[in-house]
């Protein structure tokens, strides 16, 4: 693994940026975080408290910037004011981050900025790489303006865009299957042939650091590389907790429970989207079927 120099990063206490701060650490490079709290080391620089821009000094010097903020898609219902916390919780961070970066001019980092698969929104039977364009739909609006702020921090400096998958693990997007799973009441969701980009977390961690120490720019994929259907998740959970996957759960009761932008967005989308700049620049997955990231995710019963 080539040196990463001083990474730092921003939205370090979610699922993804937990683990990112772990492993780079682990390797011995030195990361920033930058938080929403008073600083507890000198690691962390407090920001976003208040209107004031982020410093750039704070970010000179460093390597590669990465933003990960981003309130959990996975609470229900999006209200309308939870629909306005999404939008905020990515947007500014992220235009914020690419104020200082502009502002550095040749002297700025690579940034790494977060996205998702919903760019796409739902396409059924179409093979979704990095230049498809984007789908309809609340989420994939809202990543379309989420990669805008991001490329406002200018040509000085690398952009890469994180569009990540749905990541299988026990508090990502099988939290909420884990626990209908437990009860026995698991089962497809409408048809279950809906196809659903997933990634392990292992697998996001290793992308974001390869996509960080190989110059990578514009949109990557980070979906596993397998094709996957909501049944063949929940399937392989239900076989992993040993439950029956048998109860099938009507759309009309889910979108009465989650809403209908939820529920169109996640649970019934159909996107099969390729990880086609990984692949293509050397990037091999550690668990490349959903059946390998649920295992890694989950221990057995």
């Amino acid at each position: 693994m080539p040196d990463s120099g001083r990474v730092v990063v921003a939205g370090a206490s979610g699922l993804i940026g937990t683990a990112l701060v772990e492993s780079l650490r682990a390797d011995g490079v030195e990361v920033t975080t930058l938080v929403r709290r008073p600083p507890q080391n000198e690691h962390e620089v407090q920001w976003l408290t208040d209107a004031a821009p982020l410093a750039p000094g704070i970010l000179e010097g460093a390597s590669a910037v990465v933003c990960l903020n981003g309130a959990s898609i996975g609470r229900f219902p999006w209200t309308r004011s939870y629909k306005s916390t999404l939008l905020w919780s990515r947007i500014t961070p992220t235009r914020t981050l690419a104020t200082a970066l502009r502002e550095l001019g040749d002297a700025a980092p690579a940034f790494v900025s977060g996205s998702a698969v919903g760019y796409y929104g739902s396409a059924p039977g179409v093979r979704l790489t990095e230049a498809s364009p984007r789908g309809e739909g609340f989420l994939a609006d809202l990543t379309g303006e989420w990669e805008a702020a991001a490329r406002t921090a200018g040509s000085h400096t690398r952009i890469a865009m994180l569009r990540t998958a749905p990541v299988v693990d026990e508090k990502g997007v099988l939290k909420p299957l884990m626990l209908l799973t437990k009860l026995g009441v698991s089962g497809p969701i409408g048809r279950g042939t809906q196809v659903w980009p997933w990634i392990s977390l292992a697998d996001e961690v290793r992308a974001i650091r390869h996509i960080i120490d190989n110059d990578i720019d514009g949109p990557v994929n980070l979906s596993g590389p397998t094709r996957a259907t909501a049944n063949d998740l929940g399937f392989a959970l239900a076989m992993r907790m040993h439950r029956p996957f048998l109860l099938r759960a009507p759309i009309w009761a889910v979108k009465l429970v989650l809403g209908s932008d939820a529920t169109e967005a996640l649970l019934t989308t159909n996107a099969y989207v390729v990880p086609e700049v990984l692949e293509r620049t050397g990037f091999r997955f550690e668990q490349s079927t959903v059946e390998e990231a649920v295992a890694a995710a989950v221990p057995a019963a």
